[in-house]
C-alpha cells in the first residue's frame, strides 16, 4: 500500500503487526517539513452547566517547534458580544471558567492570534457549546396583606416542579393592638435580616405582592434589592392600592428600579386589558392565546379571544421600559425594564388573580406571569433583543423579532474571516407576525458569526486592522452557527507529519518520502527485502505467488478429422 497523504490518519490500527503479512505500507507526503502552524484545541469541555454558575473547560495553544514563540494571545468571545483576553504560554494546558447565564445553548468562541507563514488560520479558533440547565428557579414572594390574589401567586409557583417558593404573608405587623395575649400567638417574626441580606442572592427572583411600607423592613434592606437586581438579579412588582399612597415603596430606593412611577391615582372600575403597539410585536406577549369567546375588538391579531375585565389599576406613569400592557384610557398596566444586569417587571394592578377565576370570560393569566418570569429569568426565546439561530444542515435561518425596529442589519463572519453583510425582512408566514429573518446556504464547514450592526450594506468598507477584518461600525449581540462537527478533526493538526503512520511504516518495513524533495519518486517490485523505501523510491513486495482461478480445454481440430486420424 502506497498513500499520498499529509499523514494526518485519525484512525491508524492500534495492532500493527497485521500488516507485515500484506506487505510493505508506504506514505508520499505532501505539504513541506518546515511547516508552521499553531492551533487552539479543547483539551476538556462539559456538554452541560448549571445556570448561574461557572463551568471550567481545559484547552491549549499548540506551536510547531520551529515557531519559537513562549505565548499566545487569546480572545474570549461571549454570546453577548462581550470579550475578553489573556496571555498564556503555548503547548500547555490551560483552565478557563465560562459563566452559564442563561438555560439551552451557552455559545462561546476561543481565538489565538496567528502568526506569520503559518499554513491556515482556520484552526485558530474552536467554538464550545455549553448547555444550560436550570437547576431549580428560587422564588421568594412577599404579600403584603391576605387577599383574593395571594392564592393565585402561591397555586401558579408551586405548581411548576423546577420552582423552590418561599411565601411570606404579612399577617399582623409590629404597630397592631388588640388583646391577644403573646403566649396565645404562633406568628413569626419576619427575618428581614436573613431573607434581604444573609441569602438574598440566594433567590432568582424577588416578587413582591401589595407590599407595603412598614416597620417590618428597615430602609436599608430596600438599598440592598435595589443592588442585587443591579448586579443582575429578577424583580416583579405586582402594584396594589398601596402603591399610589404614602405607604408606596417607591418612597424607598426602589424608586431607582421600578419603572412606573405612581401618580396617587385609583382607577376602581372595570376595564379589558390590551396590548400595546409595542405588545403586539413582543416576544413575552406577541402570541398570547385565550380559548374565549371571539370578539371583532381584537387584542393581539387576527381571530383572538376577548380577555376578561380587571376591576381596579393603580395609575402609573412609565419613565422607562417597554410598556407592553394598557388598561383604563390606555394607562400602562405591565412594563418590563432592563436595569444593568438585572430585569424589573412591573404589574399596575392587584387584580389579574379574576382572570384565573374565570370572571368575565377569564383571560391567559398562567401563560402570562410564566413568560414574564421567564423574561425575568434571561431565557433566549423571549429575549426581545436577540438573534434567533437555526441550523437545519448546512441552511442558517437568522431570526430576530422587530421590536422596535423594522430595519436591521446583520453583519456575518464566514469560518475564513471574510465579513458579508445582509438584511432582516419580514417573514413571509402569516402566522409568524412580528418576526424578521434571513435564510442563508453555508458553502463551508466551521464557524459562522452574526451580530447586530448599524452599518450600512450598501458601503462595505473594509480595513485590515492587525491582522483582522474591521469596518468600525457598532454592533450587538454576538451568536454563532456551527456547520458540521463543533469543532472537526478536518482543520486540526494541519501540519505535514509521517510520525502518525511511522509504526505501521516500520513494522511492514515501508518508509516515507516528500514529495517536496521527491517529486518524481521511483517504484521498485522486490523480493523478500529487509527494507521497502529508500532515499528517493517507494517498493512493492514480489511474491511469486498466484492462484489458479479455472481450466478451459479448447480442441485442436474438428471431431471427425480426429476419427479420420484415429481409423488411419
Amino acid at each position: 500500500m502506497i498513500f499520498i497523504t499529509d499523514g494526518q490518519v485519525h484512525d491508524v490500527p492500534n495492532n500493527r503487526n497485521n500488516y507485515t503479512q500484506y506487505g510493505p505500507v508506504s506514505a508520499l507526503l505532501t505539504g513541506d517539513k518546515n511547516e508552521k502552524d499553531r492551533q487552539i484545541v479543547i483539551t476538556n469541555a462539559s456538554s452541560y452547566g448549571i445556570v448561574g454558575k461557572e463551568v471550567i473547560i481545559k484547552y491549549k495553544v499548540e506551536d510547531t517547534k520551529n515557531i519559537g514563540l513562549p505565548f499566545a494571545g487569546v480572545t474570549l468571545r461571549k454570546h453577548d458580544g462581550s470579550k475578553e483576553f489573556f496571555k498564556i504560554p503555548v503547548n500547555k494546558e490551560i483552565e478557563l471558567a465560562l459563566p452559564i447565564e442563561h438555560s439551552g445553548q451557552n455559545v462561546f468562541e476561543l481565538e489565538t492570534d496567528p502568526i506569520d507563514g503559518e499554513i491556515t488560520t482556520v484552526n485558530n479558533k474552536a467554538a464550545i457549546i455549553i448547555n444550560g440547565v436550570r437547576n431549580r428557579l428560587r422564588v421568594l414572594l412577599v404579600s403584603g396583606k391576605p387577599h383574593a390574589g395571594g392564592r393565585m401567586w402561591r397555586d401558579l409557583l408551586t405548581s411548576d416542579p423546577g420552582v423552590d417558593l418561599v411565601h411570606f404573608t404579612i399577617l399582623r405587623e409590629p404597630q397592631k393592638l388588640d388583646m391577644t395575649p403573646q403566649r396565645e400567638m404562633s406568628l413569626i417574626a419576619f427575618p428581614f435580616r436573613e431573607l434581604f441580606e444573609i441569602k438574598l442572592y440566594d433567590f432568582d427572583l424577588i416578587i413582591f405582592d401589595r407590599y407595603h411600607l412598614s416597620r417590618i423592613l428597615p430602609n436599608k434592606y430596600f438599598d440592598n434589592i435595589a443592588k442585587y437586581v443591579e448586579e443582575g438579579g429578577a424583580f416583579l412588582e405586582a402594584s396594589g392600592p398601596s402603591f399610589a399612597g404614602e405607604n408606596s415603596i417607591y418612597k424607598t430606593s426602589l424608586a431607582d428600579i421600578i419603572p412606573g412611577k405612581p401618580t396617587g391615582d385609583i382607577f376602581e372600575q372595570p376595564f379589558r386589558p390590551s396590548l400595546t403597539k409595542l405588545g403586539r410585536r413582543h416576544p413575552v406577549t406577541n402570541t398570547l392565546q385565550w380559548k374565549g369567546k371571539v370578539t371583532a375588538t381584537q387584542n393581539s391579531g387576527d381571530n383572538n379571544r376577548q380577555w376578561g375585565k380587571w376591576l381596579r389599576q393603580i395609575d402609573i406613569k412609565a419613565k422607562q421600559g417597554d410598556t407592553l400592557m394598557s388598561g383604563v384610557n390606555g394607562k400602562p398596566l405591565l412594563i418590563l425594564e432592563r436595569i444593568k444586569k438585572g430585569r424589573v417587571a412591573q404589574i399596575a394592578s392587584d387584580h389579574i388573580w379574576l382572570w384565573s377565576r374565570g370572571y368575565d370570560n377569564g383571560g391567559p393569566h398562567a401563560e402570562l406571569l410564566r413568560r414574564v418570569v421567564h423574561w425575568l429569568m434571561k431565557e433566549p426565546e423571549l429575549d426581545e433583543k436577540a438573534l434567533n439561530i437555526t441550523v437545519s444542515k448546512n441552511l442558517i435561518t437568522i431570526r430576530k423579532n422587530m421590536y422596535d425596529k423594522e430595519n436591521i442589519n446583520i453583519k456575518v463572519t464566514d469560518p475564513d474571516g471574510k465579513i458579508d453583510y445582509f438584511e432582516l425582512k419580514p417573514s413571509g408566514n402569516k402566522l409568524d407576525k412580528g418576526w424578521l429573518e434571513h435564510k442563508m446556504t453555508a458553502q463551508k464547514l466551521g464557524i459562522y458569526a452574526f451580530e447586530e450592526t448599524d452599518a450600512k450594506i450598501e458601503t462595505k468598507v473594509e480595513t485590515k486592522t492587525g491582522g483582522k477584518i474591521d469596518n468600525g461600525e457598532k454592533s450587538g449581540q454576538r451568536r454563532y452557527a456551527i456547520i458540521g462537527d463543533i469543532n472537526p478533526p478536518e482543520i486540526f493538526d494541519i501540519k505535514s507529519t509521517p510520525e502518525k503512520l511511522k509504526s505501521v511504516m516500520a513494522a511492514s518495513k515501508g518508509g516515507a518520502l516528500w514529495l517536496s524533495n521527491t517529486p518524481e519518486p521511483k517504484l521498485r517490485y522486490l523480493g523478500n527485502s529487509r527494507r521497502y523505501a529508500g532515499k528517493n523510491w517507494v517498493g512493492l513486495r514480489k511474491n511469486n505467488d498466484y492462484t489458479i482461478a479455472g481450466v478451459k480445454d479448447i480442441s485442436l481440430m474438428p471431431e471427425w478429422l480426429s476419427l479420420v486420424l484415429l481409423l488411419c
